[in-house]
């Protein structure tokens, strides 16, 4: 199985984990009040990914016993070496969190066997 490895790793004022579970996502959505697929993460709307950067990086700050605020996140966006960072960093963990993940085609193989198994066995459940 290929090792997929959800910890995404921005690099801003310190390494920091962005990550979009639950309760960041939750948090996310009703602070934007837009749904999941509404929201844009293109770059056009600073105020936007700002706040879709703060919820990603709420978790890593309460590890750290930090205070983040929404308002420190501008100052801290600006620690990014660069702009496109930030941008792909988000994208990554956004993927991460609906998991975008590759297939790996040896469990395909294994789940076909298993079909082609029950058939002939003639049990007639679908797997």
């Amino acid at each position: 199985m290929p090792d997929k490895n959800d910890v995404i790793i921005i690099n801003l004022d310190r390494p920091r984990v962005l990550r979009f579970g639950h309760r960041a996502l939750k948090k996310m959505t009703a602070a934007t009040g837009k749904d999941l697929d509404s929201i844009e993460v293109n770059g056009n709307d600073l105020d936007e990914l700002e706040k879709i950067m703060f919820y990603g990086l709420l978790a890593d700050a309460k590890e750290h016993n930090e205070d983040l605020k929404l308002e420190d996140m501008e100052d801290l966006l600006d620690r990014a070496p660069v702009w496109s960072e930030i941008m792909e960093k988000m994208q990554m963990a956004l993927n991460a969190a609906f998991g975008q993940i590759e297939i790996d085609p040896n469990l395909q193989r294994v789940a076909a066997e298993s079909k082609k198994t029950k058939k002939q066995s003639g049990t007639g459940k679908k797997a």
